[in-house]
């Protein structure tokens, strides 16, 4: 396959699949590609998994088990029908293939009525969105909260999701947690222990913490905040008023928007800079006040751009555990749920099986400075691009001549935190970027060899 990536958006780009099987009888299928509208594909890492929108005709000239009549109706298509996708963008990359994709319909909406034809709309989710909702977690965890994690997904048996997709991309956690499911479902019990984690790998314990779990087309990921910045920048993508993709740059946006999404109000709500924790310890009465704060810790964390934003110093508390925002309040988690036979529990009754000061107010801080600058771009279809990928975007300073130098503030590395492949038989085939990072400041360059083969 060539490096130079299409440009052109609106040669269409046809599925190869979207097969809809009949719940009733398994051996009714119908390819809905005949009929086709539209196809929208949404990743985000905010998501636990993967949605899908299809809309089609329905004229009822598809046969259904050798009869021509609506598909609707035919199969028909009540929810829950199993759909295979295959389908690329105009590179031959394809999604659906390797791995196959495999979807389930969540809802069925007619959206334009006649005597002889309707437009229907299907939303499809993966399986594991609707075994999720019949799946409580009674169950008591020990150890790694990385390996719970990998558990909730693959176990059966009503104590997991069973899941056969991949699950390899798991940082590994450096804290252990110990916890009984409680009758929760698995994916509130999973983005529960997201707020808990520490990378063994990518976060320093009492600076940073917090993870991110999502489904892309590769499978199930959970991810540290900081290592979503450490990785390698997959594309990079420029914004210009030229109309051919200039040297070193694999893609041209077709259109992008920014959003400084600096709320200073929210962002002291949320406690994004400064935080206080209160302890106290109910054996001991031991009382403990810690401000973390994340000008003191910046050097530590992994960063996407320059720095994170400068406040004013006009507002800022003076004196010890004065400067912060937000408060939270906990009782010490001390002799809870420990391991072992009844002496090792004794000995370990004082240990603390969470520890609040190194963690919780960390990943606060670290879950809302993560989108503290945010870009939107609409691109050329290209589906070798994933949520929660780094690229590289350059934009036009604004200038009073023609923009000939790229924002030293607005370019740089970001986080792919949505995206939404579209497929449209007329229109062509794109996909919009939502772009998130948690710093300002242009870091990084465009890269030739950024292109995948």
């Amino acid at each position: 396959m060539s490096n130079q990536v299409t440009l052109r958006s609106s040669t269409q780009s046809l599925p190869r699949t979207i097969l809809i099987t009949s719940n009733e009888d398994p051996s009714k299928q119908v390819d809905l590609v005949g009929g086709l509208i539209s196809i929208a594909y949404f990743e985000s890492i905010l998501s636990d998994t993967l949605r899908a929108t299809i809309t089609f005709t329905d004229t009822g000239i598809n046969s259904v088990d050798g009869i021509k009549e609506s598909i609707l109706e035919g199969l028909p298509i009540v929810g829950q029908e199993k759909v295979l996708l295959k389908f690329e963008d105009n590179n031959e990359v394809a999604i659906g293939d390797k791995p196959e994709l495999v979807m389930y319909v969540n809802k069925v909406t007619p959206i334009a009525d006649d005597t002889r034809k309707t437009q229907i709309k299907l939303e499809l989710v993966s399986a594991e969105f609707i075994r999720n909702e019949k799946t409580r977690i009674t169950k008591r965890y020990d150890g790694k909260i990385s390996d719970h994690v990998k558990q909730l997904l693959t176990e059966g048996n009503s104590i997991g999701l069973k899941t056969i997709k991949d699950v390899s991309d798991i940082d590994e956690t450096l804290n252990n947690y110990n916890y009984i499911g409680n009758n929760k479902k698995p994916f509130y019990i999973i983005n529960w222990l997201s707020r808990k984690a520490i990378s063994a790998k990518n976060q320093k314990k009492g600076k940073s913490a917090g993870y991110f779990f999502y489904e892309t087309s590769k499978g199930f990921h959970f991810k540290s905040i900081d290592s979503l910045f450490s990785q390698e920048q997959k594309k990079s993508i420029i914004y210009n008023d030229t109309p051919a993709v200039p040297e070193g740059y694999d893609l041209k946006a077709l259109e992008y928007s920014k959003d400084n999404n600096v709320n200073v109000q929210n962002k002291l709500k949320m406690g994004a800079y400064s935080t206080r924790t209160i302890l106290f310890d109910p054996f001991t009465t031991y009382y403990e006040v810690i401000t973390p704060n994340a000008a003191t810790d910046e050097d530590a964390l992994k960063l996407a751009g320059k720095k994170l934003p400068k406040l004013n110093d006009e507002f800022n508390n003076e004196g010890a555990n004065k400067e912060f925002t937000r408060t939270t309040y906990h009782l010490l988690d001390k002799g809870t749920l420990p391991t072992g036979d009844t002496n090792q529990q004794i000995d370990k009754s004082e240990e603390e099986n969470f520890e609040y000061k190194d963690i919780l107010n960390q990943s606060i801080m670290r879950f809302n400075q993560f989108f503290s600058a945010m870009a939107t771009v609409t691109i050329p279809g290209d589906f070798s691009l994933s949520a929660a990928d780094m690229v590289y975007l350059d934009v036009p300073q604004l200038e009073e001549e023609r923009a000939e130098n790229t924002s030293k503030q607005n370019s740089g590395l970001y986080i792919i935190a949505e995206l939404t492949h579209y497929v449209h038989v007329t229109e062509g085939t794109f996909t919009k970027l939502s772009l998130a990072r948690d710093s300002f400041g242009k870091t990084g360059k465009p890269s030739k060899s950024s292109i995948a083969n």
